[in-house]
């Protein structure tokens, strides 16, 4: 039995029957026999109908599912309600995307070996599909792993992260509703941890989807049975350049944002700001006081900006590590706690470079600001960690964007905006220790699918 509680008081919101080994067996045979037998293949227009009927489904249950979401991950219900919209567009999105979705003509006839030849590729579903998602958004993660694969015709066994699976379990439930056959969707929900890499590495598993630590997810990787291709989702240690052209007027509300959105949790979270010499004294009163006026507290409030971690131990360790920085000789703006798994929003000011939070994802409320004379030293400091996901630079001077955008080391790069913008349409991949492949919808959905060839000759 698992215990669901509230992650900003803790009290008990569900207990939920947990999944064993004998009950993971039971998953992975009925994903695998639906899967071979190519009768049981859902028509195309049949998975755009039930998308649809699922995306349906959601939004009448829309405020239920923000409470859910506030409820079991602390997202303040505003941001959980957002969550929701998007969920809702992304299921619409997969469905969509069916219309276009297809094959290719090879070319022939360009050599002598080729002629009287017509060559074109279908697109199948991979095969199995095993999830494993994340807490931090229980909701729009499991449905950027759900709505590709049923999209795709694939067979999907999802395990939600132990702390937030309500979400999940009740997407599931409606895909079902929504008119989906009995096998193709099945959560996953075991207490012991060493099952969930027992699904991942199953050699009936043809996909692995996973959104999570860069420890876990890399050594996954490495135990994945032979042919198993994967993504995997981890996080970075977000940085952000504000160049001296740069209105600061534009930039505080964005960084107050993308920094202490969901309380830092948030693997795209701005974590290093740079700061042109010029501008830090002004951007540090400005910045100090923008955080500074943030609501704290029950994320069930319509008024609360910066919710709860998700578990006290986290609450701790983000404690301990502010510690160490300012231990070290950084200046401390805000912080404090509110309770066993609320802080404060936190600003550190020139920590030291090799301080865990300025390497590590600190995944809590707390930005690092330095300061930086050209360009040249703040791009080198943004690049220089083995993580590399979403960055970005505010600036009014084009070749300083432009500049900015080809040589930061991120897979994508916003211009005046925060790290953390996102839509569900886009590419979204994390580099070098960040992650492997590409993420978002479309993407999901065909790196789901395997390309066929049929070579026709006349």
């Amino acid at each position: 039995m698992i215990e669901v509680v509230q992650a900003f008081d803790r009290k008990v919101i569900a207990q939920i029957e947990s999944d064993d080994a004998s009950a993971l067996e039971r998953k992975l045979v009925t994903a695998t026999k639906l899967f071979r037998d190519r009768k049981a293949w859902l028509k195309t227009y049949e998975r755009v109908e039930i998308l649809q009927k699922l995306a349906a489904l959601i939004e009448k249950q829309r405020e239920l599912f923000g409470s859910r979401i506030a409820m079991e991950g602390g997202k303040p219900l505003t941001d959980a309600l957002v969550e929701t919209d998007r969920a809702i567009d992304g299921i619409r999105t997969a469905a969509e995307l069916l219309r276009t979705s297809g094959g290719r003509e090879i070319p022939m006839g360009l050599t002598t070996a080729s002629i009287d030849r017509r060559a074109w590729t279908l697109l199948e579903p991979i095969g199995v599909v095993a999830a494993i998602s994340a807490f931090n958004h229980p909701l729009n993660l499991a449905i950027h792993q759900i709505a590709p694969a049923i999209a795709a015709g694939c067979p999907i066994i999802i395990k939600p992260a132990s702390a937030t699976p309500l979400s999940c379990l009740e997407v599931v439930k409606l895909v079902r509703e929504a008119g989906m056959p009995e096998g193709w969707v099945q959560s996953f929900v075991p207490e012991e941890r060493g099952l969930s890499e027992s699904l991942a590495c199953d050699p009936r598993v043809a996909f692995v989807s996973f959104i999570g630590s860069a420890a876990v997810g890399w050594s996954l990787r490495s135990k994945l049975a032979a042919g198993t291709r994967c993504a995997l989702e981890h996080g970075g240690v977000a940085p952000v350049i504000i160049d001296k052209s740069a209105d600061l007027s534009d930039v505080i509300g964005p960084l107050a944002k993308g920094g202490y959105y969901h309380a830092g949790q948030v693997c795209v979270s701005v974590q290093r700001i740079y700061v042109n010499r010029d501008l830090i004294d002004h951007f540090v009163e400005r910045f100090s006081d923008a955080v500074g006026k943030l609501v704290v507290g029950d994320p069930l409030s319509a008024k609360t900006e910066v919710g709860p971690l998700i578990k006290p131990g986290e609450t701790d360790r983000v404690e301990t590590w502010i510690k160490e920085a300012t231990d070290a000789g950084a200046k401390c703006i805000g912080g404090g706690r509110l309770s066993a798994t609320t802080l404060k929003p936190t600003i550190l000011v020139e920590p030291s470079k090799a301080a865990k939070v300025s390497t590590t994802e600190v995944f809590g409320p707390l930005t690092c600001v330095f300061g930086f004379d050209a360009l040249d030293e703040a791009i080198a400091e943004a690049n220089s960690l083995p993580v590399a996901f979403q960055s970005s630079v505010f600036t009014q001077n084009l070749k300083t964007a432009l500049d900015a955008a080809e040589r930061l080391d991120a897979s994508a790069v916003m211009i005046n905006d925060h790290t953390a913008f996102r839509t569900d349409w886009m590419p979204f991949a994390g580099r070098r220790v960040s992650g492997y492949g590409v993420g978002g919808i479309p993407f999901t959905l065909r790196e789901m699918t395997a390309e066929k060839m049929v070579v026709f000759r006349a």
